[in-house]
């Protein structure tokens, strides 16, 4: 699926939004956790 470079990206264009918009943090912030945790669970089973 996804390899180890698309994590530098999304942290790249997250830490953007936060600059930008800094009401954002909690939502990018969840929002990577799920998809971790998605990714993770996906790749386990």
């Amino acid at each position: 699926m996804f390899g180890p470079s698309i994590e530098p990206l999304v942290a790249l264009i997250a830490g953007i939004l936060i600059l930008a918009v800094p009401r954002l943090l909690s939502y990018i912030v969840a929002i990577y956790l799920i998809i971790v945790g998605i990714l993770g669970l996906m790749q386990q089973y």
